[in-house]
């Protein structure tokens, strides 16, 4: 008997975007094993798989069907997508050509078999975009701003962000891609590794991020009169200190990151800003020979190390501090505990902080399967992450609707997205 996959909305959806699923033409109450796979750019295989029943009309439909085990169990409409993993250990599913869809196979396989070896009763290929229909990516080399700039469809002008990622370096563009889709004018920034920047991060000068700063705000499709900052782990921080010393800045969102200038000194005009700094050999190993780094770094509440922490008093809010509570980079919420306490202390508002139990440190957008444990790209170590899977999804699509509503309502002055947690 074949069966047939139907995955809507229909040949391709955005990345971010949830499908649904369903499967027709089993007999009643067959058992069956539902698979996804998808190869990344590098050749790397991701995949999962789910055990299911179908129903008595012999329809499998994943909003109403839980899955009986495999990779995950209950009922998880997405789960196939969020429950995938690398066949390579430690691998790390990111975007690195937005230009180009994902191409995602699903199988029906009969029966119940281990790792989905039952017979192929019928597949299909859906295709997960990050370019919603009618954006456009401008790449960026305007002095020494290296960068990829992504415009929604229309005249604008849009309200515009700037995202920085962490100490992995390169230019990272799937967020902000993703983030145009929803109204956004994004710059996903470089500012290492990455084309004529510095190889390593030695050093950060904070005029660099000034610049582009200027040129979202001097670019036709930007809605001035300023921008808003999103940043992750060391990006993090550099958006602090961004909101804290230069014009323009209206609303930032940091996702686990440090409430102190880290890894590298920071420079802006006479003054300088020393890094943390952190012990190494403080690390722990786990069981599986994972590093683990959340307690190498210095306390900033302590002296000397309280001279790196960003002058937040300075700062432009409102901010939104995003936490993963199971965060093992860095002790995110303590952190974000101390920028609320010192931005209060000085007179500011009270920032917006949303907690998330069982969620690690790379919160990606909707439906990127949670990154537990990955290779560090600078480092070339494998590092532990954090995270309870199922918990970790579900953080990561209501963190990307905070992440809109709170950006529409500072950069635009209106809500237009509702969370849904």
């Amino acid at each position: 008997m074949a069966a047939t996959v139907t995955v809507e909305p229909a040949g391709r959806s955005c990345w971010d975007e949830p499908v649904s699923i369903v499967v027709r033409g089993l007999a009643p109450e067959q058992r069956v094993t539902l698979r996804v796979s998808l190869r990344d750019e590098k050749g790397e295989l991701f995949q999962a798989h789910a055990r299911y029943r179908a129903d008595a009309g012999g329809e499998l439909d994943l909003t109403r069907a839980p899955a009986l085990g495999g990779s995950f169990e209950g009922l998880e409409p997405m789960g196939l997508f969020w429950a995938m993993e690398a066949e390579k250990p430690w691998g790390r599913l990111v975007k690195r050509d937005v230009n180009q869809p994902f191409a995602v196979e699903l199988e029906v396989l009969d029966g119940h078999e281990p790792e989905g070896r039952g017979r192929l009763l019928g597949r299909t290929v859906h295709e997960r975009n990050f370019l919603a229909p009618g954006v456009r990516r401008e790449p960026v080399r305007a002095g020494r701003v290296r960068a990829a700039l992504f415009l929604p469809p229309g005249a604008g002008p849009f309200p515009g962000i700037i995202d920085l990622f962490g100490s992995g370096g390169g230019l990272c563009e799937y967020r902000a891609s993703l983030l145009a889709g929803h109204g956004f004018a994004v710059l996903a920034l470089a500012y290492f590794r990455f084309e004529d920047l510095p190889e390593s991060l030695n050093v950060v000068h904070l005029e660099y991020f000034e610049e582009a700063v200027d040129f979202m705000l001097q670019h036709p499709k930007v809605k001035g009169p300023s921008v808003g900052l999103l940043g992750f782990s060391k990006g993090g921080d550099l958006c602090l200190s961004m909101a804290s010393f230069l014009k323009g800045i209206t609303a930032t969102v940091v996702i686990n990151s440090c409430v102190a200038n880290t890894i590298a000194p920071l420079h802006y005009k006479d003054m300088i800003i020393p890094d943390l700094g952190s012990d190494l050999g403080k690390h722990t190993t786990t069981e599986s020979g994972l590093l683990d780094f959340m307690n190498i770094w210095n306390n900033p509440l302590e002296k000397p190390y309280h001279q790196s922490l960003i002058p937040l008093e300075k700062a432009q809010g409102p901010f939104l501090f995003i936490v993963g509570m199971d965060d093992y980079s860095w002790k995110s919420g303590f952190y974000a505990n101390i920028a609320s306490e010192r931005l209060q202390a000085h007179g500011k508002d009270r920032p917006q902080i949303i907690y998330y139990p069982g969620t690690g440190h790379c919160i990606d957008p909707p439906y990127f399967p949670p990154s537990r444990a990955s290779v560090h790209a600078v480092l070339g170590l494998p590092i532990y992450y954090g995270g309870e899977p199922k918990a970790h999804s579900r953080a990561q699509v209501d963190a990307w609707q905070q992440i809109q509503t709170f950006f529409h309502k500072h950069l635009n002055g209106k809500k237009s997205v509702n969370s849904k947690m």
